[in-house]
């Protein structure tokens, strides 16, 4: 199931929905299926009631009541010298560290309620005093504040965004020259501003390069938001765009710029080739299924050297569009093409022509429509290695979809067809601890504490020994390429682990088995080449731990706090869930992933519930993971 997009790019409804959480303790095993028949309506509407609580919003000094936040803040900045939104803005504080922010006050009133923000808050500007792991954690139990806080925050930004720089603005406007308006095409969007990184190639004709907007122009005789954009063509194209819309555009375009700047360097190809799981599932998918390659006209998106595109040429495929967003990489892919002699219409090194099938467009594949004509419904195959860490990060896929929205033909092949998440617990092994418990027979443990309270928000890649997975594995999320659609990246799933039986394991029902202790879980995930498309040859491509590393590794979330669990250990009734004296029989997971407001970055958050042998439940804090 999957969040609304504007809800994933504001940042505030991914976290309403990690602090609203009421997962109820209970001695009833008949909240065990409850779980399984929820419905994210089910959850939603909780979190609609959460939102009639905020109605009472108690003041962050005092003890008066506030029916919105900006009535709230307004009282802390006249009554008290606090002045939320100036502290934020001063600070440039993001949402996680405006909620310390609060719980830090709360926590300081609380302990001494003539504590004032003007005389005992200082700090050095590089660390906050709220900066610190424990206020993540809600101080006051259901503090509707905390819900929603956020809500004024987009109107904020975007109002910071609307009075920006001029300096800057005029600054980034100058590279563009002037054009006259002529035509009006007012039905396109300001997604079309896209393009600032794509510089047409001098050094190799035979690359195709995708072109920018010439021409940015404002009308200064309007109210600020007639934007002409020129594609060179000697066509103008006329849109409103807000200020802070360009503003997000030129970030976007940074982003793209480094992202793709990153992969100009030889290291990390040679590092995705030398991945033998990974080339040789391509490899092998390519070369070894000629019923579906033969002939064939085949995309590749995100070519880099053009080692898929050398494969689909191999395999004997009549054209081969090699699309690829890094100039550097373009030029080197047509030099390589070339030196193979499948490069279309090149020439080899001794000048004679080449008749090969590889064609090597630079650009994004989001602007080729602006360089070369590609004919929609045109392509018999596309191709794309576009997994990053945790699968999802990078977010290349919704490149994919939209390649495969405008040019893959009905009845196409994509590869890969399909992808999957996995999720399974790993024990204390996996972690760092042990290395600092002893080290040169010193006690450096408590590098290993700061070293796991880091980890609890921050995810880690790192290959897994499949012996210190302590769960069972479980389906976190299943993708079909054919039918998914981009709002798809962004999901909730429920799982439910349970301790990982040894194959020795002969307990008898009514023993107490050995306890467990889940630090954290672990992520992987696998691609394949169906026999939907791969009929001569179905390849599966697998990151799991339980098979060979591959420069993926896994994706590895921290609890705060261990978990102990027993697949057969009632337990004490009083003591609390999930500790030695009364181990977990199961860990349910609410796990959601969602493309971060900062481009091509993800956050994941992470609810947890341990449920013992007599159906008692026990929550923890939410957890929240930035990936970028």
């Amino acid at each position: 199931m999957s969040m609304a997009t504007n809800q994933v790019e504001g940042n505030g409804k991914l976290n309403d929905e990690l602090v609203n959480s009421k997962w109820h303790c209970t001695d009833s095993e008949d909240d065990e299926k409850e779980l399984e028949d929820e419905t994210w309506d089910d959850w939603q509407d909780e979190d609609d009631d959460a939102e009639e609580d905020c109605s009472n919003l108690l003041c962050l000094f005092c003890d008066s009541l506030y029916s919105s936040c900006s009535s709230l803040f307004e009282h802390c900045a006249s009554a008290h010298s606090f002045d939320f939104h100036e502290i934020k803005r001063a600070h440039k504080l993001d949402f996680y560290k405006c909620f310390m922010l609060i719980n830090y006050v709360r926590s300081q009133v609380a302990a001494n309620k003539s504590w004032s923000w003007e005389t005992a808050v200082s700090f050095d500007g590089n660390r906050f005093p709220w900066d610190d792991d424990k206020y993540l954690s809600p101080f006051l139990q259901d503090d509707p504040l905390l819900y929603s806080f956020d809500e004024d925050g987009d109107v904020d930004e975007e109002c910071e965004n609307m009075v920006a720089d001029k300096n800057e603005i005029d600054s980034y406007l100058s590279q563009f020259e002037p054009i006259d308006i002529h035509e009006d095409f007012s039905d396109r969007g300001a997604s079309e501003f896209h393009g600032g990184d794509a510089v047409e190639s001098s050094s190799l004709k035979d690359v195709t390069a995708a072109k920018p907007f010439k021409s940015l122009v404002v009308d200064d005789t309007s109210n600020g938001g007639d934007w002409a954009l020129s594609t060179g063509n000697g066509k103008s194209k006329l849109g409103t765009f807000p200020l802070s819309e360009i503003v997000v555009a030129k970030e976007i375009t940074d982003i793209n710029k480094n992202y793709f700047g990153s992969y100009s360097s030889y290291g990390i190809h040679k590092e995705m080739i030398s991945d033998k799981v990974r080339t040789d599932a391509y490899r092998q998918a390519l070369v070894e299924n000629p019923s579906l390659l033969k002939n064939a006209v085949v995309m590749d998106v995100g070519c880099g050297t053009g080692i898929l595109s050398l494969f689909a040429a191999q395999a004997g495929a009549s054209r081969v569009i090699a699309v690829e967003a890094s100039e550097k990489m373009a030029a080197v892919a047509c030099q390589i093409a070339g030196d193979n002699n499948l490069l279309s219409n090149g020439r080899s090194g001794d000048g004679s022509q080449q008749n090969g099938s590889i064609e090597v467009v630079q650009g994004m594949v989001e602007e080729l429509d602006s360089v070369t004509h590609i004919p929609p419904q045109s392509v018999d195959v596309l191709v794309s290695e576009w997994m990053g860490y945790c699968l999802l990060y990078e977010s290349m896929l919704a490149s994919v979809l939209f390649a495969r929205d405008k040019w893959l033909k009905p009845g196409g092949a994509i590869l890969p067809d399909t992808a999957t998440m996995f999720l399974a617990g790993f024990g204390r092994e996996a972690t760092s601890l042990p290395f600092w418990d002893n080290v040169y027979g010193f006690n450096m443990s408590h590098i290993g504490r700061e070293v796991a309270e880091h980890a609890a928000r921050f995810p880690i890649v790192d290959v897994i020994d499949s012996s210190h997975i302590v769960t069972d594995t479980k389906v976190l999320q299943r993708f079909d390429l054919v039918t998914m659609q981009p709002k798809h990246m962004d999901f909730t799933a429920i799982v439910e682990l349970e301790p990982k039986l040894s194959p020795q394991s002969n307990t008898p029902p009514d023993s107490k088995s050995e306890t467990t202790w889940c630090y954290g879980v672990v992520l992987w995930f696998d691609t394949a080449f169906s026999e939907r498309f791969c009929r001569d040859k179905p390849v599966n491509l697998s990151t799991s731990p339980y098979g060979p590393s591959t420069h993926w590794s896994q994706t590895i979330l921290t609890f705060r706090e261990p978990i102990a669990m027993a697949s057969n250990n009632a337990g004490e009734k009083l003591a609390p869930v999930g500790t030695e004296e009364c181990p977990a029989a199961r860990i349910q997971a609410r796990v959601s992933v969602a493309r971060s407001v900062k481009h091509r970055s993800i956050d994941i958050s992470m609810e947890l519930t341990g449920v013992d042998h007599g159906g008692r439940k026990r929550n923890w804090p939410a957890q929240i993971f930035l990936i970028n």
